[in-house]
């Protein structure tokens, strides 16, 4: 069906163009449209369930970040539509609060709606114990507020961001936002407390680092990933340093996760 039409998720993601049975090139880069299917499906998948779930009249929802999120918005726009749905809709970035004023959903924020029914947002990897990673796209912040505010966080992924332990799937490290003036300082005290490395997420379209929405650097940490770690512990000593804003790491947050299949099937895991 793919490879039949062009296909465009939203202004921030590629563009899918039939080039032939198997393959397809997207912004000039050519894929299997096989794999490309069923990743983007498992995402449809796990996206809509979590909308029809847990999305209800007169609430306020959390929309979060990143390639997922782009169906939940679509489903909730869909739902809202067909079923008069009355909802306020609070981002957690700038592209969030972009995908809910294309759908014509209602525009919130914290100041007027503090206290949010549900949060639904990705996630780079989920493990075992339904600790998360997030903030591969660099919303970690916005994104962790957004979700302590609601009575529930719910997590939609693929099957790729499914692991028993953190750093089995997701190879890019634990995002840490901080104050621009101090990560040389963050990334020496963290390395030496913790090992492994950290670095700075440099910017791919701009000369330089990225710039969060919220003006901070990030340093992505590259954990030793030999032994077992307390990660409510170790979340709790990198706040405690000086500069450090957050931490991609929400541990005890997330209620409930969606993992979408290769088949179209969707397993849960709770929290």
């Amino acid at each position: 069906m793919w490879g039949q039409f062009v296909r465009s998720l939203s202004p921030s993601l590629l563009i899918l163009r039939r080039c032939g049975k198997n393959d397809c090139f997207s912004n000039g880069v050519l894929f299997s449209t096989r794999a490309t299917m069923s990743l983007e499906e498992a995402k449809r998948c796990a996206a809509y369930k979590a909308v029809d779930e847990y999305v209800k009249d007169n609430t306020v929802v959390g929309v979060g970040s990143g390639s997922t999120v782009v169906y939940a918005v679509h489903r909730i726009a869909e739902r809202v539509k067909k079923e008069g749905l009355k909802l306020v809709c609070i981002p957690t970035s700038f592209q969030a609060r972009q995908l809910i004023i294309e759908h014509g959903l209602t525009l919130g924020d914290l100041e007027c709606n503090p206290h949010l029914d549900c949060a639904i947002d990705g996630a780079d990897e989920v493990d075992a114990r339904m600790v998360l990673i997030k903030g591969g796209g660099g919303c970690l912040l916005q994104e962790k507020i957004v979700a302590s505010c609601a009575d529930r966080l719910v997590v939609i992924a693929d099957y790729t961001k499914d692991s028993v332990k953190l750093g089995q799937q997701y190879r890019k490290g634990i995002p840490v936002e901080v104050a621009p003036m101090a990560y040389v300082p963050i990334k020496n005290k963290v390395e030496s407390r913790f090992g492994g490395s950290l670095k700075l997420r440099m910017a791919v379209a701009k000369a330089g680092p990225v710039v969060t929405d919220n003006g901070n650097f990030i340093l992505d940490w590259n954990f030793p990933d030999e032994k077992e770690h307390d990660w409510d512990a170790v979340n709790r000593e990198i706040m405690m340093i000086p500069g450090v804003v957050d931490t991609g790491l929400f541990v005890g947050m997330a209620s409930k996760a969606y993992f979408g299949q290769k088949d179209g099937t969707v397993t849960e895991r709770s929290g």
